[in-house]
Parts: structure tokens; sequence; C-alpha cells
């Protein structure tokens, strides 16, 4: 049976689970919020009550990305309403984020439009021809002690109050920064500069946890990426996508995004069927997953070699690298 015949089964919404979800997150967002505010004098039940904040703001954003694809209910109209919902407490404009996420799915893989993508991607061939400025620019971008920190302050704090693409709708977009604006605005009445900095922590924190997992989904080193007409979206879909096995407690913290093969074969998958449908069938297809190791060792890839058709270290890195192979 071909895997799209497989996946069938897995598309079907249940809107009581979509529910339960959707409420059962936002209540332990707030209740795990209220805490640390409650408890900001006593550290260490504040640290880890701002982790689970942190976490569930995480999966919060995933199910605002589950109602893009219109994939949390049944109802389109019930998903536009969770996503704007949701934009409050995950700092995306609804409409402009499915606008290019759904970008994002449209030209996964392809070389000639990386600017869809979340994480930019040199190839081999650009890094040779840029200038020492450029080099630097992106050495200083793809380090991940400043890519993951810095990366979750600039996107969720600062991009998306003016998202790309946004132009089209931007009364949206203004409409969505005032709320935002009376959402923090209600934790200063009622918990003060400290509640704020608790806000802002817990969410930075959430940020840095979702890059972490946004750079995995396609950089790891047997990525696909190619041209068109080369370009195959199976593949692309398939093998550009990865998919984390980093423990159930991920999997619970990023509502199941970290198997973003499937999702990006199929994005009609609501996120509570997405664990289970790849356990099901990741041997039947072959569906390889990354485990912790393999995840860590991935931020040391940098650079697309569209001849060996992987991703690889920077060329000094690489040498070294193929130097230890030869000796051994």
């Amino acid at each position: 049976m071909e895997i799209r015949e497989r996946l069938k089964e897995y598309t079907v919404q249940d809107d009581r689970i979509g529910a339960v979800s959707f409420f059962a997150t936002f209540a332990f967002y707030f209740a795990t919020l209220s805490l640390a505010i409650a408890h900001q004098d006593t550290w260490y039940l504040l640290l880890p009550l701002m982790a689970l904040n942190g976490l569930s703001a995480v999966r919060l954003y995933v199910l605002q990305h589950d109602t893009g694809h219109a994939s949390l209910f049944k109802s389109r109209k019930h998903n536009d309403w969770a996503g704007e919902a949701l934009s409050v407490v995950t700092f995306a404009p609804y409409a402009a984020m499915r606008h290019n996420h759904n970008m994002h799915h449209s030209h996964l893989g392809n070389l000639d439009h990386r600017d869809t993508g979340e994480i930019h991607t040199m190839t081999v061939r650009e890094w040779e021809a840029a200038g020492f400025w450029e080099r630097l620019q992106y050495r200083l971008y793809r380090n991940p002690f400043i890519l993951i920190p810095l990366g979750s302050l600039f996107t969720y704090f600062i991009r998306y109050r003016w998202p790309k693409n946004a132009h089209t709708m931007w009364r949206s977009v203004v409409l969505h920064n005032f709320v935002v604006l009376a959402y923090m605005s209600a934790i200063y009445a009622l918990a003060g500069w400290n509640g704020v900095l608790i806000w802002f922590l817990s969410s930075l924190f959430g940020g840095m946890v979702g890059v972490f997992m946004v750079y995995l989904q396609h950089n790891f080193e047997d990525t696909y990426w190619d041209r068109r007409p080369d370009l195959d979206p199976r593949l692309a879909a398939l093998q550009g996508s990865s998919a984390l096995d980093l423990g159930w407690w991920m999997d619970l913290a990023s509502a199941n995004i970290a198997y973003h093969d499937i999702h990006h074969f199929n994005a009609r998958i609501p996120h509570y069927n997405l664990r289970r449908c790849h356990q099901m069938i990741r041997d039947e297809f072959d569906l390889p997953t990354i485990k912790w190791l393999e995840a860590v060792r991935s931020f040391s890839l940098k650079l697309w070699d569209e001849e060996a058709e992987r991703l690889v270290p920077f060329p000094k890195e690489r040498q070294t690298q193929n130097s230890m192979t030869a000796a051994e």
C-alpha cells in the first residue's frame, strides 16, 4: 500500500480531542504562569514552574500551527477562531503565520526558494563565493549559542510584530499587536514588573525550545534539497523533514510536531494523531528517527553540499573531519 493511502486513516479530526487539547493546554499555561508569579520568592519552585510555562507555550504554538492547516478541528471557522485566540499568547499573528507557513510547505526542499524556510542555509558554492563579512555574518547566525537565544528573542518578540509578507494583512497585524499589548498590560496590572519579567523569561525559554526544534526539523545530515525540475516533493517531505524521537515528554510539550516528515507529507493529520501514525508505519516505510546524540550533532552542520547531497560542516571542519577519518 502507498504511504499516501496509509496515512488517510490518521487525517480524521476529532473535535472532542481537539477541544481537550486546546483548553487543557491553555489552563496549564495560565496555571503555571500564575503559580510562578505566586512563588517568585522561592527559586526552587519558580524555575521549574517557569520551564513548564515555557514548554506549554511551545505546545500552544503548535496548536496554532494546526489551526493554520485546518487540522485541529473539523470546521475551518473553529480552526480560525482558535488560531486567533492562540495568537495572543504565542505572539504570532494568525493570518500572517498561516500564510507564511503554507508558503514554507509549498516550497519545501527547493533551493531556489529558501526564503520560505525558517532557518537560512547556504550552499557550499555560495559559501566559497562569499566575502569575509558575509561569511562572518553567516557563522554567527548559525552558531547555536547565538541562533537559539537571540533567534528566540528576535523572532517571537520583534519579528512577529510585523512578519514578512504581512503587507496585505496589515490590519490584522496591527490589531494583533494591540491585543498583545493589552495582554502584557493585564499581567503588569495584576503582578507588576516582576510578573512581566517572569512571563518574559518563561516565554523566552519556550521560544528557545521552539527554535531548537525548528532547526532540527530540516537541518540534519541526510536532509533533502534540490532545484526544479528535479525536485521531488515526496522526498522533500519524507527525507527533507526529520522525525525526532526525543522522549515522550518532548512529544507532549511539542504536541508531536517532532514527527515532521509525516506532517509535511500530509499536513491534514492533527497533532494528536502524528505520534501514533509515525510509530505505526515507521518500519513499514523505513522512516528513520533522530535521537538526542544526532540532534545535538546536527548543529555542527552548516552548509548544503549539492554534489554530496548532504548537509556538511564549514570547510575547515570538514577537512579536519576527513583527515581524522583517513587516519583511522
